[in-house]
């Protein structure tokens, strides 16, 4: 693990809306008057195998911003390239588009300190335009992914939501809500169900130890390497394993006592017949009314009408904007997948706003980030509507299996060893003390600080 100064190139939903203090009804106008970003490079334990390629490390972006009045926040993110622009990762080696990624951070902090904000929601809206345009003439690609863009807003986006808070006395993630977003956020889980992801590589054995240990959401990583045929054969074969593997086994936390299955193509099926023959397979081996959700199956530029599937599906990449949500939604996907931890917080609260205004589902997705993100996201798992037929909320986090260090990753929350960090019996449970410290985000991170000093 080290760093360079670099760059040449949950379960019941708890009653009532949240409480909200109103000290700030009329956030104050800020400004940037210092930015500054730094980086660590985390190992993975293996490689880590997602739309079609794989990733050996991921960078820790750790972003300050300091504003005309004096106050001071650090925003983390985690940079996932390979989430971001596919494309863009295959053509150059890991650390160079790790590298672009990381130069675009730094060129957007100059947009940010020419750019007063009241909200980070009215900052991204300002700032957008331009990002694109940095981004675009950083990577040399004119169609780069939005996604891209995105994940390289998500540290600088934490620590405008922190300098907020700061900036007009918010001490909790409650307060710090923005008024249009408090109902689709107004819900209080006592419990997350975390999805456990099984990446092409992961030994069965390994998910067999996965559901002794209580988990009962298992997240099969499909859309393997190679052609669409070669795919949907691997992608077959590995459900067949799997299922063979786990329908005997008992799962307490779900109704019909059996485990669910989700799955996710990362957008690599080209076409609904390729999915129907995968589907058609489930129904085949038993395996079929285990599938809770599928996320994402289908590429972005694939249009037509999905209802007739049989399974719930789930719309995550191809989300950028309330217009995207939208179209999926009348595509018939009933289930809008939130990524705060790898398209900001600003879009996400935006995305569950429409959502709760059509009753479509949400939960959260992981981009493999560390301990800290991990209560980012879990301060929105945890206020969005209970998923269908789960009972609570519903996130997936795959650090702990990914990540070299992560041990000493989990030493630098400022709550480090409280209970809601823990996974039990397939869960986070969220007692009082989980939303009054807010999962500990609004505290100093010593160990990212350090990195400025």
């Amino acid at each position: 693990m080290y760093r360079r100064d670099f760059i040449r190139a949950a379960g019941i939903m708890a009653i009532g809306a949240p409480k909200i203090s109103t000290a700030a009804a009329k956030p104050h106008l800020i400004r940037v008057s210092k930015a500054a970003a730094q980086f660590e490079r985390e190992p993975l334990v293996r490689p880590f195998g997602f739309k079609g390629n794989y990733l050996t490390e991921l960078w820790q972006i750790a972003t300050r911003l300091t504003s005309a009045s004096g106050n001071t926040a650090t925003g983390l993110a985690t940079q996932s390239v390979l989430y971001g622009d596919a494309e863009l990762f295959a053509a150059h080696t890991e650390m160079k588009g790790n590298a672009m990624m990381f130069a675009l951070v730094q060129k957007t902090l100059d947009i940010v300190k020419a750019t007063a904000f009241t909200t980070p929601v009215d900052l991204q809206e300002k700032i957008l335009p331009r990002v694109i345009a940095a981004g675009k003439e950083i990577t040399g690609r004119a169609q780069l992914h939005y996604n891209f863009i995105l994940n390289a807003l998500v540290s600088i986006d934490n620590a405008a939501w922190l300098l907020y808070a700061a900036e007009n006395g918010y001490k909790t993630f409650n307060e710090m809500i923005p008024a249009p977003y408090r109902a689709a956020l107004g819900y209080r889980n006592k419990q997350i169900a975390v999805l456990f992801q099984v990446p092409y590589s992961m030994p069965v054995a390994d998910v067999v130890k996965a559901v002794e240990q209580g988990y009962f959401i298992i997240k099969i990583k499909t859309g393997y390497p190679g052609s669409q045929e070669e795919m949907l054969a691997f992608d077959m074969q590995r459900l067949t394993e799997i299922h063979h593997a786990l329908k005997d086994l008992p799962a307490s936390n779900t109704a019909h006592g059996r485990i669910w299955y989700t799955m996710d193509a990362n957008g690599r099926y080209a076409e609904k017949d390729t999915l129907r023959k995968y589907l058609s397979h489930a129904k085949t081996i038993g395996a079929f009314d285990r599938i809770l959700l599928y996320e994402e199956p289908f590429r972005e530029d694939l249009t037509e009408p999905v209802n007739d599937l049989g399974v719930r599906l789930g719309a995550d990449e191809s989300v950028h904007s309330e217009k995207d949500a939208l179209q999926r939604i009348s595509q018939g996907y009933s289930v809008l997948v939130l990524k705060g931890i790898a398209k900001t917080l600003s879009l996400s609260m935006r995305i569950a706003k429409l959502a709760e205004e059509r009753k479509i589902p949400c939960l959260c997705a992981d981009l493999t980030v560390n301990p800290v993100l991990i209560d980012w996201h879990k301060n929105l798992a945890a206020r969005l509507a209970p998923f269908p037929g789960i009972g609570m909320g519903l996130m997936e986090t795959n650090g702990d299996m990914n990540y070299k260090n992560w041990a000493a990753m989990k030493s630098y929350h400022p709550a480090a060893g409280a209970p809601w960090m823990e996974v039990q019996q397939g869960v986070f449970d969220l007692g009082p003390d989980f939303y009054a410290r807010s999962g500990g985000i609004l505290e100093e991170v010593k160990h990212y600080d350090d990195l400025f000093r």
